[in-house]
């Protein structure tokens, strides 16, 4: 009888899971809302009785009720990157001509499809079922956020046939417009404001603490790139169309295009055709197709070099000027402001509005109570980018850059070849010091739990912090009488800031706020020299000489470190016990016996992965290159090398060694 009723139920889930890739993905409806309903109470109903086969991918998860407080800080296993942007024909024929010159390949097929405009997803699959899904975050760490996903009716829990074992497939998740449209006549008639666009609203509802609430909501996601080691497809075309096979919801609009004028003209097509779309878009991303010579091109530090994004012009909208302000940052940067009437752009209400510097205004010449043109600079910061002369009031008068700072009235200073102005007044500016604080105690740096912005703020208001290292003094008793604050949250911040002293190096590094010193920078500083008493003695003709550290890097990092203020706040980290040195754990297996040696790694390989070899690489003290030199020592040559580089490496007498050469060499 127990196995009849797990059949029954076995049974029911499959024929449910069809039927909803048939309406979601296929929008093949081939039974009523109606028939479907009553199966799905029939499985809900059988689940009830029978708690032992309860599956959390069962379809009838998909109502939500799950309640999630704190969503959970996740390392992403594999990096979310950026894309970088172009905007014309010339930055797609530059982006191919690096694309030649690295893989000495001539004639590159690109994949062509839509850059969705939503909350970028990372879901998780094992044995054909889903077991995580996290947001992007910041590509590093994002939240896990799966209980709400699973809401979500185009996502398969699981896959209808085999597929790859382990794997992740990205996204984006959406809230189509009519469903959008829909949710706001709702909120309107019950007298609440309408959500400003599908985008924000798409991104806020996966943060929802119950999930009910979610699965109420008209979210889709529409998926475009699988991650795995070793995928069995030669090209992300191939790919996208055998994860479509097995229920995700790939979208249609994906070409193959043998040359860029090909992709100009995809690009052309849904310039305009992307207005008929039921959900916003916002360009084009264009990807090498090849898997394997994605792989050979892999990153930068930020971005893959394989693929980039066509944006599209962005939305413009004239206002008036009422006022120019000036922010300060937290490396003295002075940033001008333009204040505007309110006015909607791409779906949001803008009210302020970037100028850049002084020269920008100069250039446009950009006065007060000016009609101003405003767009969205990669369709996410509003910046003003030109005047409407002929609305110019007859008494209007050019406007003269500050002088002196907004907030503690030093004098502005410009060095040559610098299109900003700065407030040199570093230790002694409220902003500056507030500024530093925050930035050290941020998610990206030491992620301190209990601290926030305002938090900040209020206690160098009372005077108990003037830098970061006063943050390690601060006790129970003088938080607990300020404003907004008991016992616990006072408890909660000392608890946080101890813990901050668990935090490795690099991500310190970072926190320091030397100007320049981002996270790549930061990990490639922190790996070279170990130590923060190492780096603070290095000299500029040293730290010139560590990959990817230019003159303009180099020279912060020794103006920070010839600093007094600054070496008193290291030697002061180093007795609380912060971490300036990488662990010794981290050091496990890493040694210096490629020191110097440059290497190029092309074709495929079957020992190691490409990600694993040039890890290997750089574990043992050597440095991975992406194009064939004088100075590079060896090539490692898998199959299907391309044979521009390996005549290129012939030509340059340089030596070209196989995966098990290599493996040789370092043990």
């Amino acid at each position: 009888m127990s196995q009849n009723i797990q059949d029954k139920i076995e049974s029911l889930r499959v024929e449910l899971r069809q039927h909803n890739y048939n309406y979601y993905v296929l929008d093949d409806a081939v039974i009523s809302d109606y028939d479907f309903d009553i199966k799905l109470k029939e499985l809900q109903k059988l689940e009830e009785e029978n708690p032992q086969f309860f599956d959390s991918n069962s379809p009838s998860q998909r109502v939500g009720g799950a309640i999630t407080k704190n969503f959970e800080t996740v390392v992403h296993k594999n990096r979310m990157y950026s894309l970088d942007n172009s905007y014309s024909k010339e930055d797609l024929l530059d982006w191919e001509k690096r694309i030649q010159k690295n893989t000495g390949v001539e004639n590159i097929e690109y994949a062509c499809e839509l850059k969705y405009d939503g909350a970028s997803i990372n879901l998780s699959y094992e044995n054909g079922k889903l077991v995580s899904a996290v947001t992007r975050g910041d590509g590093f760490q994002g939240d896990d956020v799966t209980q709400n996903i699973k809401t979500i009716n185009s996502i398969p829990l699981v896959l209808q046939n085999d597929f790859i074992d382990s794997f992740e497939i990205r996204g984006e998740i959406i809230l189509p417009l009519d469903g959008f449209e829909k949710m706001n006549k709702e909120r309107v008639e019950a007298g609440e404001d309408p959500y400003r666009n599908p985008r924000n609203t798409a991104s806020g509802s996966l943060k929802l603490q119950d999930s009910a609430e979610v699965a109420k909501r008209p979210l889709d996601c529409l998926l475009y790139h699988v991650v795995g080691n070793k995928l069995p497809f030669e090209t992300h075309f191939k790919t996208l169309e055998n994860s479509r096979k097995v229920g995700f919801k790939v979208p249609d609009a994906v070409r193959v295009c043998r040359n860029i004028d090909e992709v100009l003209d995809f690009i052309n097509h849904w310039d305009t055709a992307r207005h008929q779309l039921p959900y916003e878009t916002d360009g084009i991303v264009i990807k090498v197709n090849n898997l394997h010579l994605q792989d050979e091109l892999g990153y930068t530090a930020k971005a893959p070099r394989w693929a980039i994004a066509y944006k599209f012009k962005a939305e413009q909208e004239s206002t008036l000027l009422h006022e120019i302000t000036y922010q300060v940052g937290r490396t003295g940067a002075i940033t001008p402001v333009a204040n505007l009437e309110p006015v909607q752009l791409a779906g949001t209400i803008v009210k302020r509005a970037s100028l850049h510097n002084a020269d920008q205004i100069k250039k446009l010449d950009i006065r007060i109570n000016d009609t101003v043109f405003v767009e969205k600079g990669g369709e996410i910061i509003p910046k003003v980018v030109g005047v409407d002369l002929s609305k110019r009031p007859a008494d209007s008068t050019p406007t003269k850059y500050r002088t002196h700072c907004p907030d503690c009235n030093s004098e502005l200073v410009r060095k040559e070849g610098d299109a900003k102005h700065y407030c040199p007044n570093e230790f002694g500016c409220p902003t500056q010091i507030t500024g530093r604080i925050q930035h050290y105690i941020s998610r990206k740096a030491l992620d301190i739990d209990g601290l926030g912005s305002e938090t900040i703020e209020l206690l160098f208001k009372e005077g108990l912090i003037q830098n970061f290292a006063d943050l390690y003094d601060l006790r129970k008793e003088q938080i607990i009488p300020l404003e907004r604050m008991a016992e616990k949250s006072a408890e909660n911040m000392i608890a946080g800031i101890e813990k901050s002293k668990e935090i490795p190096f690099e991500k310190v590094l970072f926190g320091l706020g030397i100007r320049f010193v981002g996270e790549t920078v930061a990990k490639k500083i922190a790996k070279h020299y170990k130590s923060m008493r190492h780096l603070m003695n290095a000299s500029f003709e040293d730290l010139v000489l560590v990959d990817e550290i230019g003159e303009r890097i180099a020279q912060s990092v020794v103006d920070f470190s010839n600093d007094l203020e600054n070496m008193q706040l290291i030697d002061r980290l180093y007795q609380y016990g912060v971490q300036l040195e990488v662990s010794k754990e981290s050091l496990i297996g890493q040694t210096e016996k490629l020191k110097g040696q440059i290497f190029v790694v092309s074709g495929i390989f079957h020992q190691m992965t490409r990600s694993q070899l040039k890890k290997s690489i750089e574990d043992n003290g050597g440095k991975v290159s992406s194009s064939i030199s004088k100075k590079t020592s060896y090539v490692i040559a898998g199959d299907n090398m391309g044979p521009s580089k390996r005549v290129k490496a012939e030509d340059l007498g340089v030596k070209i060694i196989s995966e098990e050469d290599y493996i040789d060499l370092i043990n």
